[in-house]
């Protein structure tokens, strides 16, 4: 018996040590014994849906883009360092993102919603877009000139096959009832020929009917700047949104040829006193894209102490990266990420399935965020961001003071209850519940399982399953000492019968916990680990620590002497 007991006391001891070594250690790693979720410590919660932008995919086709979301969000997120993430597929096409602790909100928002779409473009020189410049003035005189005579709402009707005469300064034909004028026709514009800022004005101007400076246009030529290196144009910062403006019309994208395409750098560079942004002109099709990425890791360049990002391709990749650096020796290759030029290194030998991205002016942070998302992987579509919330640590705290108050005062209930009830029987079983809440907070440490409010629920809930099966037990043990038989012998057979009742009710509830875990969201999840620890520890001390203490109380008692129950 003594050996018996002794064992059991060490393996109570040894349990409540290690629960409380890993409550420790969560203590030093995060300030708390447990993990708090997002509605105890605030964070993020991000609801992101897919964007098609043509409205040309069917709900077979966004699924499957959300899928893949969901995946390289996942990803991004474990290696951003947040724990027990919530990442949720709603519906569709939507997905939930729930980031507990975030501490830098911006910098995740960036890089869960962040495309990355690597690719390797050939730099053309500008020499191929220079001279269709007059054209692309004329398309941006046509279509911002049309649009702003439509705009105007003044007397002038302009029907549609005149819009083009009166921009172009084509003499407009007499009104019915009149005589044509004297005067030539104006002749035709020549397609090529260069304009400057009054020349583009004069285009929008029709007597008086419109005022030139309605709108504002300038000629291509006066925005864009050579660059230091052939392929590179320079547009002023304060610039920049005009010329947007300027290339997103469909009449400007159709001047330039088919193989061509125009890709703004990625940020701002110092020329002198002022800032311009980078234009370069590409290659349209990327003859190596970020699906033949491999890995990708952040670092300093040894020579010029810049952060660079190294990759490593495929074997395919790294063929198909070798023989096209191989044929373009002293040219330049453009990083695109997201339809941004990141760098354009000039090609000075051949290179293989290692490179390096070279950031300029970044931080080491950049370069470590653009290599997690490159690791990651792509995702399948743009997301949009269709609704954000923070949850301040101020409401956490206060859920967590309600949630402590509820438990103190349920907790002391219980005791109350079980002391005067079943009086020194009544203490054994509280000095077992204080066992159970170390195994329980222990096991939530273990696990690294997040406690949320609904957790605080489960872990209330459980305090009362373990009182339940001690109750069943102590039930058992005075129907044995009403029949008649002694102590030990009705401590024994208390116990014995009461497993099998105490056996199911655990069970059942365990096997509804698992299903809460398996088809159950964030806060649901987290009420079904706290119930299911609590359910396991609940059984551990029913059985285990109860009966122990019972062990230990009745080694001080002689054997005709009765136990208060």
């Amino acid at each position: 018996m003594l050996n018996s007991l002794t064992a059991r006391i060490i393996v109570i001891i040894g349990v409540v040590v290690v629960s409380l070594g890993y409550l420790y250690q969560n203590y030093q790693e995060t300030g708390d014994i447990v993990r708090l979720g997002l509605d105890l410590q605030g964070g993020m919660h991000l609801v992101l849906e897919v964007d098609d932008p043509d409205g040309t995919w069917d709900m077979e086709q966004r699924s499957d883009a959300i899928d893949r979301a969901e995946r390289i969000i996942r990803n991004r997120v474990d290696e951003l360092g947040v724990e027990e993430p919530i990442i949720q597929k709603v519906g569709q096409d939507r997905l939930i993102v729930e980031l507990a602790g975030i501490d830098d909100e911006e910098r995740a928002r960036e890089i869960v919603g962040q495309t990355a779409m690597l690719e390797w473009k050939l730099v053309r020189p500008i020499s191929e877009v220079e001279g269709l410049l007059p054209r692309m003035d004329r398309a941006v005189v046509l279509a911002l000139g049309a649009d702003s005579i439509r705009a105007l709402g003044q007397d002038m009707e302009v029907p549609e096959d005149r819009v083009e005469d009166v921009l172009f300064g084509r003499e407009a034909p007499a009104p019915e009832g009149e005589e044509a004028p004297v005067e030539e026709v104006a002749e035709e514009q020549d397609p090529d020929a260069v304009l400057d800022e009054d020349e583009m004005e004069e285009l929008l101007a029709e007597e008086d009917d419109l005022d030139p400076g309605d709108v504002d246009v300038r000629p291509l030529s006066s925005l864009l700047l050579r660059g230091d290196q052939d392929g590179t144009f320079l547009v002023a910062e304060e610039d920049l949104p005009l010329l947007q403006q300027f290339l997103q019309i469909d009449e400007v994208q159709s001047v330039l040829p088919r193989n061509l395409s125009l890709q703004w750098g990625w940020q701002p560079i110092g020329v002198g006193a002022r800032t311009y942004r980078e234009l370069y002109v590409l290659q349209r099709e990327a003859f190596l894209t970020g699906e033949m990425l491999e890995d990708a890791s952040s670092n300093r360049d040894a020579q010029f102490n810049q952060p660079i990002v190294q990759f490593e391709l495929s074997r395919a990749g790294g063929r198909r990266f070798s023989d096209l650096t191989g044929r373009h020796i002293g040219d330049r290759i453009a990083i695109l990420l997201d339809d941004e030029v990141v760098s354009a290194p000039v090609v000075r030998s051949r290179i293989g399935a290692r490179g390096q991205i070279e950031l300029g002016q970044a931080d080491m942070a950049e370069a470590r965020d653009l290599a997690l998302v490159l690791r990651a992987g792509a995702l399948p579509a743009p997301l949009r961001i269709m609704e954000e919330r923070t949850v301040g640590p101020s409401l956490g705290q206060d859920s967590i003071e309600q949630g402590q108050r509820a438990g103190m005062i349920g907790l002391a209930l219980v005791i109350l209850i079980m002391i005067v009830y079943y009086r020194v029987t009544g203490v054994l079983a509280v000095s077992a519940l204080m066992v159970y809440t170390a195994l329980v907070l222990g096991g939530l440490a273990a696990l690294n399982a997040t406690l949320t409010l609904p957790g605080i629920a489960g872990l209330i809930l459980s305090i009362g399953m373990a009182v339940d099966a001690n109750v069943l037990i102590f039930e058992r043990i005075r129907e044995e000492l009403d029949a008649g038989r002694p102590v030990r012998t009705a401590v024994d057979e208390g116990f014995g019968h009461a497993l099998s009742a105490i056996v199911d009710a655990n069970l059942t509830t365990l096997i509804t916990a698992l299903i809460l875990f398996q088809f159950g969201t964030g806060p649901v999840r987290g009420f079904a680990v706290t119930l299911a620890i609590g359910i396991i520890a609940s059984f551990f001390t029913a059985l285990y620590v109860t009966r122990t203490f019972y062990l230990i109380y009745l080694t001080r008692k002689k054997a005709a002497d009765t136990i208060s129950i």
